[in-house]
């Protein structure tokens, strides 16, 4: 019971709709008092059918009419379909992933890429948004910046909507989420319940403090949401955690295939946490290799690939970083 209460309060003071940020001109005097600097990042691999859209919104409606963001930014990770090109005419600054930090670690996944951007964003505050959002509006940002401006208790936002799910040519109002649900949920429920009150925790698009950011290691891959949720709740708590009703999301579905292969590295980054916390042992530790199964011209195969989730260390642990920034936050 005191459980479940500590979550209905932290639900109560903690969430938050967008409507609540949407009046800019106030949304900035914030931002004025608190002398904070907003970045924007979006991680991008081939996605120049969404990317223009969401980038002229952010120059238009959030750097021009009203200037709350201050560096529009994409990493991409290595598009050939015109993406990057796309990014700069559109007026973001774009940096390859692999040209960042070269020679650290292997530049591998959407985790990565985050991890990596960290040394290009000159913001107090960073917030990053998935590339495939096909019906961007500036809530997007400016509903993950709102806690952030008005509350200093607060260092971490996601937000939450509605997904839709498009199945046989039609769009079906919910249905989206599929690994939230399925994978994500459950692990959350057996092993970190405080957390399950976070109504969307593996979204794309959330935003932080940089002193909290820089503190924390990231997982490469797909294991990057489940295991910074996971590292802030234990370093700092529930409290500083805020979630944020964006409505609604529209984007590319995946397909199951892909939808396996981010599940289990979802999976493997709360199994390497619960190693490393003692509540879970393996006498051989587990594989990396997930094997699916095609079914071509009549046949099924089998295909096995690697897909291990790395952990990046605190950027701010590193000595290239902590030349660029110092002691920021």
């Amino acid at each position: 019971m005191g459980r479940r209460l500590e979550t209905c309060a932290w639900s109560e003071g903690n969430t938050f709709h967008h409507c609540q940020f949407e009046d800019l001109d106030r949304l900035m005097e914030h931002k004025r008092r608190a002398e904070k600097t907003v970045s924007v990042c979006l991680p991008s691999l081939n996605e120049a059918s969404t990317i223009g859209p969401i980038l002229e919104t952010i120059v238009e409606e959030l750097m021009t009419r009203v200037p709350l963001v201050d560096q529009l930014c994409v990493v991409d990770g290595g598009s050939r379909d015109g993406t990057p090109e796309l990014a700069r005419e559109m007026g973001a600054e774009v940096y390859r992933q692999e040209e960042i930090l070269p020679g650290l670690y292997y530049p591998q996944g959407k985790g990565d890429a985050l991890w990596r951007s960290m040394y290009c964003l000159r913001g107090d505050i960073i917030i990053w948004m998935d590339s495939d959002i096909r019906n961007f509006h500036p809530r997007f940002v400016y509903g993950i910046l709102g806690p952030l401006l008005t509350r200093e208790d607060i260092l971490f936002v996601k937000g939450f909507y509605q997904r839709p799910f498009r199945a046989e040519h039609r769009l079906l109002p919910t249905g989206g989420g599929r690994v939230t649900e399925l994978v994500a949920r459950p692990l959350l429920s057996l092993f970190y319940p405080e957390l399950t009150a976070l109504i969307q925790p593996l979204s794309g698009e959330y935003g932080g403090k940089r002193s909290l950011l820089e503190s924390i290691p990231f997982f490469s891959g797909y294991g990057v949401e489940i295991g910074m949720l996971i590292d802030i709740y234990s370093r700092y708590g529930m409290g500083v955690i805020a979630q944020v009703d964006l409505e609604e999301r529209q984007h590319r579905n995946q397909t199951l295939p892909a939808l396996g292969r981010m599940a289990f590295q979802v999976m493997q980054a709360v199994l390497v946490r619960l190693q490393e916390e003692g509540r879970l042992t393996f006498s051989e530790g587990f594989r990396t290799e997930i094997t699916q199964v095609d079914y071509r011209n009549g046949e099924y195969i089998l295909d096995s690939r690697r897909l291990p989730v790395e952990e990046r260390p605190p950027i701010g642990q590193l000595e290239e970083y902590r030349a660029l920034f110092g002691g920021r936050g």
